[in-house]
């Protein structure tokens, strides 16, 4: 049984690193500009995404993320989000712009805790 378990969260673990990997490359160096034309962060008022730190640009991408994922959500950094991008209506972005960026950020929380699960059972079953 925990063979079987550690197998599938450690596939689970290696799809999302590769989804992540597909997704960052997209986002990060092909589709950036039409992405940041699209969506028009209020943070983008102050310079050009490329000339921000990897920081705030991963910052900026996961407000993306939360307004476009959870767009009824109001607590917390989903608040702050909805807040940010309220111009953005989820519905009207092509999922041209809205594959990567769910892609990339959901492939790394689900595999975060994918691996915290592969952790477990190694431990547990060592």
């Amino acid at each position: 049984m925990p063979s079987q378990v550690l197998a599938y969260a450690f596939s689970l673990v290696t799809l999302c690193f590769l989804v992540c990997c597909v997704c960052g490359v997209l986002l990060f160096f092909v589709y950036t500009d039409k992405v940041n034309d699209t969506l028009k962060h209020p943070l983008l008022k102050h310079g050009s995404f490329r000339q921000f730190p990897l920081v705030i640009k991963t910052s900026i991408l996961q407000d993306y993320f939360f307004r476009l994922a959870f767009p009824g959500f109001h607590f917390g950094v989903f608040r702050y989000a909805n807040e940010q991008l309220k111009h953005i209506e989820p519905r009207d972005v092509p999922l041209g712009i809205k594959i990567p960026i769910v892609g990339f950020w959901a492939s790394c929380w689900v595999g975060l805790v994918a691996m915290i699960a592969v952790w477990v059972i190694l431990f547990m079953y060592r």
